[in-house]
């Protein structure tokens, strides 16, 4: 096979005007780099680590995304202190679940398309967009979802124009859902989304929006075993982004370790805690 670098110049296609998308133009000239480019032998099935539970919730200002730590496979804990809630750019965050290996090759790719976007147009994408561009990415992939790698992530970003955080949901088919005040996805998503219905309130401000989150995973830990629960002993905190008009950034272990152990605390002769 000829090396198209041999002359030491770039092919023609690195040089050809096209779109701005950085999967488009990898999809067109390397399809097989691209996650959903694979694909598994006939009859064949892979047990992977598989990330667990997702949560966003909308607050005064802004928005956030927690996910819990453990990944599993099958009936054994996979990993205690996986990281699952990602900054996606500088006003994005997207937290996954899902086949663990699949979605975070996905995530990097997904920063790496929005960085493109924003260096080829010279802005950022809109937050609709943004939302819009992850799931045609997922339904690249639906090949491998149909082989039982499925990636579900969730997608949490700042509105510029509006001036609020917004939430997007996605199925495995690359449906894009727009959700309001809060949402969760992953095995423990129903009894997440439970609490969060028990607590969240309109207007709420950014640290009662951050307790409510750990509350929420704390009780899909309670019923689903997948889901990581506080882990004390390890000083193993949940992974916690917030997204405002200053930016997106991520609380500190200091900060989550008080809260998490105000809720642990809270829970004692009170399993069912805050309402």
């Amino acid at each position: 096979m000829t090396d198209p670098f041999a002359s030491g110049r770039l092919p023609g296609a690195f040089t050809t005007p096209g779109s701005s998308s950085f999967t488009e133009f990898v999809g067109r000239v390397s399809p097989q780099l691209l996650p959903g480019g694979r694909s598994l032998p006939v009859g064949a099935s892979i047990d992977a680590p598989h990330g667990t539970t997702i949560v966003a919730v909308e607050y005064a200002g802004g928005v956030l995304l927690a996910g819990d730590r453990r990944a599993t496979m099958g009936n054994l804990i996979a990993n205690r202190d996986m990281e699952k809630v990602f900054a996606a750019d500088e006003y994005a965050v997207v937290g996954i679940a899902g086949t663990a290996g699949l979605a975070v090759e996905l995530v990097k790719l997904y920063q790496v398309e929005l960085e493109h976007y924003e260096k080829i147009e010279g802005t950022l994408m809109s937050v609709e967009g943004k939302a819009n561009r992850l799931a045609s990415m997922i339904r690249a992939n639906l090949g491998m979802a149909m082989q039982g790698l499925a990636v579900v992530p969730l997608f949490a970003g700042y509105d510029l124009d509006e001036g609020a955080g917004r939430i997007y949901s996605y199925d495995v088919t690359g449906g894009c859902y727009r959700e309001h005040d809060h949402h969760s996805v992953g095995s423990g998503s129903i009894f997440a989304r439970g609490s969060l219905k028990k607590l969240w309130r309109p207007g709420q401000d950014e640290a009662t929006a951050v307790r409510n989150a750990v509350e929420a995973l704390y009780d899909a830990a309670d019923d689903d075993s997948a889901t990581g629960g506080p882990d004390l002993g390890r000083r193993i905190w949940p992974t916690l982004a917030v997204v405002d008009e200053a930016g997106a950034r991520f609380l500190g272990d200091d900060v989550l370790a008080q809260v998490v152990e105000q809720v642990v605390a809270g829970r004692q002769g009170n399993p069912g805690g805050a309402r």
